[in-house]
């Protein structure tokens, strides 16, 4: 059974029908003891089958362990989207709720390549001269957490 009905699926389609480039949707999952793993691959599928420009990758987070470490993954479920660029976008637990809103724009913005940020906020952000690792953390039920996110 489909996680996305007939009509969330056709939404979702138009948001995604002029992604500016291809994007990878990487999931780590495993067979057993992890909550949302298998709701989680789903979600990914149904999603990637909805655009041209996506496609899903899937991995066992314990017997892919050298590919889970080259991308920083270090729980599950987890889903890295990658586009022309690994820009470290990274999703953990199933982005459902109102952060599957937050998915889909992080979609866009991975595979546009470009930031949808001021002048302003370039600028100060071209003066951090060390990496920065920043979290958000987020709750599907928060109806201010998916703008957070994005």
């Amino acid at each position: 059974m489909p996680l996305l009905n007939e009509e969330i699926a056709e939404q979702v389609k138009q948001e995604l029908a002029d992604l500016a480039g291809p994007a990878r949707l990487v999931v780590f999952t495993q067979e057993f003891e992890c909550e949302f793993c298998a709701e989680t691959r789903q979600l990914v599928e149904e999603v990637a089958q909805l655009s041209d420009q996506l496609t899903a990758e899937v991995y066992n987070f314990v017997t892919d362990k050298e590919k889970a470490e080259e991308l920083g993954i270090d729980k599950i479920p987890a889903i890295a989207i990658i586009g022309a660029e690994d820009y470290g976008v990274r999703f953990y637990g199933i982005p459902s709720g109102y952060e599957f809103t937050s998915l889909l724009h992080a979609i866009r913005a991975v595979a546009a390549g470009e930031p949808e940020l001021s002048e302003d906020t370039l600028q100060a952000l071209a003066e951090v001269t060390e990496p920065v690792h920043i979290q958000v953390f987020v709750t599907p039920t928060c109806p201010y957490c998916a703008g957070s996110v994005v």
